[in-house]
């Protein structure tokens, strides 16, 4: 990032960061859910960001639970001369809504977004008229202002989708409305990335790709994700969870030691960029940083 006579950041675009560099590495960061925890968290990041990764996603609540607090550490990271990328879901959210949220992150000069659908937020019936699809978020964030657009795709296929076909057809119409990049769901299989990558090749999906690594250091937690997510455990990494999963310390060894060589077999057959799920934890990110210190 450059620095202008007047002393404020200009911020950069994640698609201009990409394509300049051979491989970007970057961490992802949930924000406080309440004023409670905000400082600890606001530690954390900022103690991600020292490491000045390339840029760093801040998530977002369902519902904008979060919407305040996502603008705001966001905000913080860009003062650290990191870029940030801030998270925006829209299934439960009407345009005025959205429209506010956008609003907040350009008034702190943040130009990334990662489009989401999202969730419903717990006891709400039904969605907002206005948006159904993440889709129809990337058409509206491209029609109000001059962001970047990030968005998800799903190696092993969107639970809801009937299968990875029809699952690779809506990625397709979410990057035709704009997307500039897209970020994959956690993997544990190297080769599910490498046979999706080709799949959404052949069918004209050319936009940039960043592999989504999780450093698991909970075995019980990451066996509930995979549940909910639909994620895969190959048999290698099964048995490191089965033997190291009731000991935090060796989990949290394996599972950064798993992640590094994810990483490094990513690197060396040609992707671009890995975007680790660092969970709030410096010393993970750390740790995969100086792993990999002459790799990236």
């Amino acid at each position: 990032m450059l620095k202008p006579q007047t002393g404020r950041v200009i911020q950069l675009k994640i698609i201009d960061i990409i394509n300049k560099k051979p491989v970007t590495l970057s961490f992802e960061v949930f924000p406080p859910k309440s004023d409670i925890t905000y400082e600890s968290v606001k530690d954390a990041t900022l103690q991600i960001a020292k490491l000045s990764p390339d840029f760093m996603s801040v998530t977002y609540g369902a519902g904008g639970a979060t919407d305040k607090y996502t603008a705001d550490i966001a905000c913080e990271i860009q003062k650290h001369n990191v870029p940030a990328l801030a998270h925006l879901t829209c299934i439960g959210m009407n345009k005025d809504k959205i429209e506010g949220s956008l609003t907040k992150l350009k008034d702190c000069g943040i130009k990334n977004v990662l489009a989401l659908r999202g969730d419903l937020p717990e006891g709400m019936i039904s969605a907002s008229k206005d948006f159904s699809y993440a889709s129809q978020l990337v058409e509206e964030i491209k029609s109000f202002g001059d962001f970047c657009v990030g968005a998800a795709c799903y190696p092993e296929g969107h639970t809801e989708s009937e299968n990875q076909s029809e699952d690779i057809i809506h990625l397709k119409e979410k990057v035709d409305m704009g997307v500039d990049f897209l970020t994959t769901q956690m993997f544990f299989d190297n080769n599910i990335l490498y046979k999706f990558l080709y799949k959404i090749r052949e069918k004209g999906i050319t936009v940039p790709v960043l592999a989504g690594i999780m450093p698991v250091t909970n075995g019980k937690q990451i066996k509930r994700i995979c549940k909910l997510s639909g994620t895969s455990l190959p048999t290698k990494f099964r048995m490191i969870v089965e033997k190291f999963g009731d000991d935090p310390a060796a989990m949290t060894q394996a599972g950064i030691t798993y992640a590094c060589e994810q990483i490094i077999d990513l690197v060396a057959n040609g992707v671009g960029g890995v975007h680790v799920y660092s969970m709030n934890k410096p010393e993970v990110a750390q740790t995969i940083k100086n792993n990999l210190s002459e790799i990236l």
